[in-house]
């Protein structure tokens, strides 16, 4: 009866009793490196930044239009700073098609208005429009810095970074005492805080004259030494507020890691690190790293741009094959965190199908809402693939759904690879406290999807 149950049931295991602890010291090493990268990454400008600097240090060189492209060439394209693709030009002609893997490197924030910067009794604040699906009362009270990129008349981009220095001055947005919040305590969780409300506090001590709006005169003053810049400079800036938090280990296990961006630089990082790693692929890889995916995946650098599309075409031109034959024998790897199953509210997950922290890889057949409403639903055959592809690579994964049916939902950018006619599925990290300022995963999960990713590069 054992033996039979064996054989029929499927039964899934934590991933640290299906590990070696050879692996063990593989999956550490691993998380360090990506540790480094995301404390370092708080924008999708620095991520592209840091994500180059890596590549160039692998020989990866950026693209020329018309160059020959010989098997094994290494090649990136910067999509207007704030996306980049690279590519390891495989053995087989891309009439065979490509091994693709694409991520994102925006995450939820806090923008600075167009006209941010004002006074209002004795104190300067700077307006903010949040970016993305955020809780905004989890935004409140908590240490932040100002990342970003000012481009004034002259043609100059003026880079800002602060408060990411021990020794920098941080910023905060304030919240009432609970002494006087009996009317705020009665508003819904949605209602407490509300968008106009996200004023960050930047300084109270006055400019030494008569003038008004002298406190905000001595912070455009320490601006202007500081940058070089003055008030109308904000017209032409792309400033955001991001947690001050360091990236960290969880637990006193230390088998979990803590910080802002994990949606979805931590996928970002795993696709990047196998295609720096992948040697002499049959098939062509490509590694994607997007903008503009908590919003829609619009504009220039989103997924629904066709810079992707122009770059692949141009790899495709060079070995006179037609765009249209290489997508549709590709096969994409939508590398996008899960919601991971949170025993402390168990009510929103439906448990014999949610992803749960250590046991691997998140798969995700679908997204979407309710209905599978925007989701490209991958199928029979695909997951068949992965199972096959996965069980002779070693990598640990799980199949999951985001959550229950009618409780919500969430999109990736599997639905505009999906529209190219390209194969595509959902996979990543399991993802604690999804969207907040400080979110937390598995360092076995991170592993593993760095592992899958490989695979998927490395199938013959």
């Amino acid at each position: 009866m054992d033996e039979l149950r064996s054989n029929l049931f499927f039964e899934p295991k934590n991933g640290y009793d299906r590990i070696e602890t050879a692996e063990r010291i593989d999956a550490e090493k691993y998380c360090r490196a990506y540790m480094e990268f995301l404390n370092d990454s708080r924008t999708e400008r620095e991520a592209v930044d840091n994500a180059i600097r890596l590549a160039e240090k692998n020989g990866f060189a950026a693209y020329v239009p018309g160059k020959e492209l010989k098997p094994g060439a290494k090649v990136y394209q910067n999509n207007r700073g704030k996306a980049l693709m690279l590519a390891v030009i495989g053995k087989k002609p891309l009439s065979e098609g490509a091994v693709i893997a694409g991520a994102h490197v925006d995450a939820p924030r806090l923008d600075l208005k167009q006209i941010p910067l004002y006074e209002s009794d004795e104190m300067a604040y700077l307006k903010t429009h949040y970016y993305g699906g955020i809780k905004k009362y989890q935004w409140v009270t908590i240490p932040l810095e100002l990342h970003g990129v000012v481009a004034l008349k002259s043609g100059e981009t003026v880079k800002v970074v602060l408060g990411r220095e021990p020794d920098e001055p941080k910023f905060v947005i304030t919240d009432l005492l609970p002494h006087l919040a009996q009317d705020q305590m009665k508003k819904t969780m949605a209602e407490g805080i509300t968008g106009e409300g996200l004023n960050i506090l930047l300084g109270s001590a006055p400019y030494a004259d008569e003038g008004k709006d002298r406190v905000k005169l001595a912070i455009l003053s320490l601006l202007n030494d500081m940058y070089g810049i003055s008030e109308e400079d904000f017209l032409s800036a792309e400033l955001v507020a991001v947690p001050a938090f360091d990236v960290c280990e969880i637990g006193l296990d230390r088998s979990l890691i803590g910080g802002y961006g994990h949606d979805d630089r931590v996928c970002a990082f795993a696709e990047l690190q196998a295609i720096l790693d992948v040697k002499d692929p049959e098939r062509t890889c490509v590694c994607l790293l997007c903008d503009k995916e908590e919003i829609g995946s619009e504009g220039v650098s989103g997924m629904q741009s066709e810079a992707f599309d122009t770059f692949m075409a141009d790899l495709c031109e060079s070995q006179g094959v037609a765009l249209r034959r290489c997508f549709e024998k590709s096969f994409c790897i939508s590398a996008d965190v899960t919601a991971a199953y949170d025993p402390i509210f168990p009510e929103v997950f439906e448990k014999r199908n949610a992803s749960r922290v250590n046991y691997g890889m998140g798969i995700c057949k679908f997204t979407g809402t309710r209905g599978k409403y925007a989701s490209s639903d991958a199928s029979a055959e695909l997951v068949a693939y992965l199972r096959s592809l996965y069980e002779k690579a070693g990598v640990i994964w799980q199949l999951c759904e985001l959550g229950k049916v009618d409780q919500g939902g969430g999109g990736t950018i599997a639905r505009f690879m999906a529209r190219r006619n390209i194969d595509t599925i959902d996979a990543g990290v399991p993802v604690l406290s999804m969207h907040a300022p400080f979110e937390v995963v598995s360092k076995l999960d991170c592993y593993m999807t760095y592992k899958g990713v490989l695979a998927a590069y490395e199938d013959r």
